[in-house]
């Protein structure tokens, strides 16, 4: 498991952008589950929705990222890097994301190719899946 600490070691977000509170599960270079603890407190509630607040689907798209990212800059050559998107395919949004969920983010890396790795990403909510992607990751300097 990584607290958040050890994720700010890895991955470059940082409040009010980083998205993910800890990694329960790692396995470097291939897959890892993390958790966010939406709360009624997150800056984005204010304005979306404030009679229904829902957590934006990009920024569940991005929290799964996050996830993404730290499989990726776990490997040894990957260190002191930045993982950029390189595509965002086959999102779906299945449910809503509210104040008070414990989103668990699932990401799988199913391919990759020097800098360039591409990963199944499931977000669920006491395990309803409420969104899916693929995404690809491209590691610069």
């Amino acid at each position: 498991m990584l607290t958040i600490t050890e994720i700010m070691k890895i991955i470059p977000h940082r409040s009010p952008f980083l998205l993910i509170d800890k990694i329960t599960e790692l396995e470097e270079g291939k897959r890892a589950k993390g958790i966010k603890n939406v709360t009624y407190n997150e800056y984005f509630f204010k304005g979306h929705f404030p009679e229904e607040p829902v957590m934006p689907g990009v920024l569940i798209i991005e929290a799964m990222a996050q996830v993404g990212t730290v499989i990726m800059l776990s490997l040894d050559e990957m260190k002191g890097k930045t993982a950029y998107f390189g595509s965002i395919n086959k999102a779906r949004f299945k449910d809503k994301v509210r104040p008070g969920d414990t989103l668990e983010l699932e990401v799988e890396i199913t391919k990759t190719k020097g800098p360039v790795g591409i990963g199944c990403a499931v977000a669920k909510v006491n395990d309803k899946v409420v969104a899916k992607a693929e995404l690809t990751f491209y590691v610069g300097d």
